[in-house]
């Protein structure tokens, strides 16, 4: 492993800064390794000690965990601190206020849409405004066990809402507010959840999106289907309608049904503000998140009450160093398992103060979020490679407005980040000063599972770099043989950590067969991985977005990140296409800058960038240009319909989820011309 202080000449290393080690967590690589080895060799005791800090109703008097990964004995289980019981509501909030004294600290700083609209919320405000909720959502006949689907923008309301259900003891499954009524229904009908949590509508830059319509339309789905439980539709009226008066209501135009919907203000702001919570088993259902694999319906990931707050709260703490003086701001949105864990549960957790943000990054100016850094003086800021490689589409001029001295730590989320960009994050945004904690981890392991600490990681650009404690990952071969050393295979993990799903809602099965099936007695990501000869991993991709051209096994990402290194590139997406000799070859899509032309010379500049930077095997077949690739509303490249394009297939399956599905067209009507 690298030791700061050691460095690879021919590997561009960045040492973590001294500044952050005086009052670290996690001051240095050998306290790193320390705390690492007692939560692999001593769990109960590690486990305990976390627990410890928060409160317990029955406390944790057993063993701490218990699980089976291996699918072929008798199912597989995880359970953590079994017999305890708490509250997540009451943790994050309660013992802020009435154990830790903060009430009048400033739990988030919210930043709507347009640059006028904006909250301040403090722990007391906060623990009053969700307590009504708690209390509405009662009246609403909602209790301990219930399903509540919220469909919100990400305004205050939604946590509200989302924590109002931890404290009652009912089930939140948060469907992102970008997602079409056939796949809210979905999701709605999955859950069987009986009150669904909407809002009018929501400006997202300058566009008017009426989600009450969507909403609409998404019952009547569910009674088409005849799987209509929603009894009660609660509706938040958006913060930007109520100031700018009926002008903006009556552009909606929303159908009212006085047997089903309910105003927010009519039931919520008349509720007490006192609520006292439901005490939960430590293995209690807190919330399902679904998640689409590439084929078949969303999986409902299931997870629990105890396991999650200690684990949200202590990758929180440690990976993004937080102290109590920082200002902290994921870009996130709440309705993806970032915004969980990284927004709601883990940063109040740790009694943070964080900016929740409503916005896009480039409206009304390019300079948005930089502009926030400036206002609110952001410290520990988290975002996703897609939002960076946006950003630095505009250059260095829109940072140079504002001041960004105030900047600790860049994390980076969502997917592997190409070196060009990191280096781009580090330098512009963070002038090389602030180290960038690049986390790999999935819905379904509810926090940073392989993570740099920053002050005790040397990074690597590109480099999820090494496991967070509790984590022990393994790579595998197709025949599920360990590798040591250095090694490129598939990522497993031995054992579970407490913030690990437990399951799929309503699906045991599938829960086996996609997770642990492959590999028994492992979990297995899905995702592909490099482990250097420091014992750094690298994440490649998923594996069915590996490739195996001529027996040779290569990743999409590291063809991706050649390409992106072209001057002439603004994104590349790489998927396989069937090859008679090779088996599979490579099927790229570029999208380029400032208008150029995808000519033979440049075609023949980028496949020589990937021979030169992983070898002659890595060479293109085929690229394509691609005025914009096919990206979900969470800005996800969606890279099924990529592969299905290359390979001529007339079904492409669902594209709901995409943003604008206009841009699947523009690459079918050129994607003949390019694979000639």
């Amino acid at each position: 492993m690298v030791v700061p202080g050691q460095q690879d000449p021919e590997e561009k290393i960045f040492l973590p800064p001294e500044d952050l080690r005086a009052n670290a967590h996690v001051p240095d690589f050998n306290s790193y390794l320390t705390l690492y080895k007692q939560s692999i060799e001593e769990p109960e005791e590690f486990w305990r000690n976390v627990a410890e800090e928060f409160y317990w109703q029955e406390p944790p008097s057993g063993q701490m965990l218990q699980y089976n990964f291996d699918v072929t004995k008798d199912g597989v289980y995880i359970k953590f601190m079994e017999g305890a019981k708490t509250n997540m509501c009451y943790n994050v909030l309660d013992r802020n206020v009435l154990d830790l004294k903060l009430g009048e600290k400033v739990a988030y700083h919210w930043e709507g849409n347009s640059p006028g609209h904006r909250l301040t919320i403090t722990y007391s405000q906060l623990l009053k405004q969700v307590c009504r909720c708690a209390n509405a959502l009662k009246q609403l006949g909602v209790k301990k066990g219930d399903r509540v689907a919220i469909y919100l923008p990400m305004i205050p309301e939604l946590v509200y809402s989302m924590l109002a259900c931890a404290r009652i003891g009912a089930v939140h499954s948060i469907v992102f507010a970008g997602f079409s009524s056939e796949s809210l229904a979905e999701r709605i009908m999955d859950a069987q959840c009986n009150v669904l949590v909407t809002a009018d509508g929501v400006y997202r830059g300058e566009k008017l999106i009426n989600l009450k319509q969507i909403s609409n339309e998404a019952l009547e789905y569910c009674r088409e289907k005849g799987s209509l439980t929603v009894q009660k539709c609660l509706v938040v009226k958006h913060y930007a309608f109520r100031i700018n008066g009926n002008d903006t209501c009556n552009k909606l135009q929303t159908p009212w049904n006085a047997d089903c919907d309910v105003w927010w203000d009519e039931v919520v702001e008349s509720a007490s503000d006192e609520c006292i919570p439901e005490w939960l088993d430590a293995e209690d259902p807190l919330f399902i998140l679904y998640t689409s694999g590439s084929t078949g319906k969303p999986k409902g990931v299931l997870h629990t009450v105890a396991g999650y707050l200690l684990y949200t709260s202590l990758t929180f703490k440690y990976v993004f160093d937080h102290h109590h003086d920082d200002v902290y701001w994921c870009t996130a949105d709440i309705g993806w398992i970032t915004g969980h864990s990284y927004i709601t549960y883990g940063p109040l957790a740790n009694g943070a103060t964080s900016v929740l943000f409503e916005g896009i990054p480039v409206y009304p100016h390019v300079g948005r979020f930089w502009e926030i850094i400036e206002k609110y003086r952001v410290s520990k800021f988290y975002t996703a490679p897609t939002a960076i490689r946006l950003l630095m589409k505009y250059g260095r001029e829109p940072l140079q407005k504002f001041d960004l001295s105030s900047l600790r730590v860049l994390g980076t989320v969502g997917e592997p980040i190409n070196p060009e960009a990191w280096l781009w994050y580090h330098d512009a945004v963070g002038h090389g000063r602030c180290p960038v904690v690049d986390t790999f981890w999935q819905t379904e392991t509810g926090g940073h599972v392989l993570t740099p600490l920053p002050a005790a990681t040397a990074l690597k650009p590109g480099s999820a770099t090494l496991p967070f404690f509790g984590v022990l990952p393994c790579i595998l071969n197709e025949h599920g043989e360990e590798l040591e050393g250095e090694a490129e295979g598939y990522l497993v993990f031995r054992k579970p950590w407490p913030g690990i799903m437990r399951g799929v809602y309503g699906n045991q099965e599938r829960f086996e067969n996609t997770y642990f099936k492959k590999f028994p007695g492992f979990y297995v990501t899905g995702d592909g991985c490099r482990r250097d000869k420091d014992g750094y991993y690298w994440i490649t991709g998923r594996i069915d977005d590996m490739l195996n051209v001529s027996g040779h096994l290569l990743s999409t990402a590291e063809v991706e990140a050649a390409l992106s290194e072209h001057s002439a590139v603004a994104e590349a997406a790489v998927v396989s296409r069937p090859h008679t000799v090779k088996g599979e070859c490579l099927y790229c899509f570029v999208t380029l800058k400032d208008c150029r032309e995808l000519n033979h010379t440049l075609m023949e500049e980028l496949k020589r960038k990937v021979r030169e930077k992983i070898g002659p095997i890595a060479t293109p077949d085929f690229i394509q240009n691609a005025p914009a690739l096919p990206k979900t509303r969470s800005g996800k490249i969606m890279r099924r319909v990529l592969r299905q394009i290359a390979r001529n297939e007339k079904d492409l399956g669902d594209l709901s989820t995409l943003a604008d599905p206009k841009v699947v067209e523009v690459l079918l009507s050129q994607r003949c011309e390019a694979a000639a």
